[in-house]
């Protein structure tokens, strides 16, 4: 039953995450650059980013988590065996080494350059501009790495391995 439960906790993490980071990426960078234009910024970026990044960095900590728990308690898997590739767990490694390369993104690029566009960290508009292009690319980065990264996760089970 745990194991049922690790596993249960862990899509429901990674969907909430992977949701945010397409919200971010398809609906919300676009509809920004639209409501800068007509003045109506000021409440996507006051209101409501904050409380999505939010949401967004402790979905992928936990979904990072979960699945490392998840790795730790199967029988018919190994964590270190994952981050080695090896074995049969190889297959579900390279799924949890891109899901490690984005929580780092998430945690180390995105957050803290989100805060300096939010306003939230204080920096020059030269320094925003710079926090807004890294945050972009590493959020990119990551919406590429989220369609290879769920197929190795769920491959495994599935007869890839």
């Amino acid at each position: 039953m745990e194991l049922i439960l690790d596993r249960w906790l862990h899509i429901l993490s990674g969907i909430t995450w992977i949701g945010l980071l397409y919200y971010f990426n398809f609906i919300q960078v676009p509809g920004l650059g639209k409501a800068k234009a007509d003045g109506t910024a000021a409440g996507i970026t006051t209101h409501i980013a904050p409380r999505a990044l939010l949401w967004f960095r402790y979905a992928a900590l936990a979904t990072w988590l979960t699945g490392a728990v998840y790795l730790m308690r199967a029988p018919h898997l190994s964590f270190a065996d994952a981050f080695l590739l090896q074995g049969a767990s190889a297959v579900i490694g390279v799924g949890a080494w891109l899901g490690t390369i984005m929580l780092f993104n998430v945690w180390v690029l995105i957050w803290p350059n989100q805060k300096k566009v939010l306003g939230m960290k204080q920096a020059s508009d030269e320094e925003k501009a710079s926090a807004a292009r890294v945050a972009l690319l590493a959020s990119r980065t990551n919406t590429m790495l989220s369609i290879p990264m769920v197929f190795f996760m769920v491959a495994g089970p599935h007869g890839l391995g």
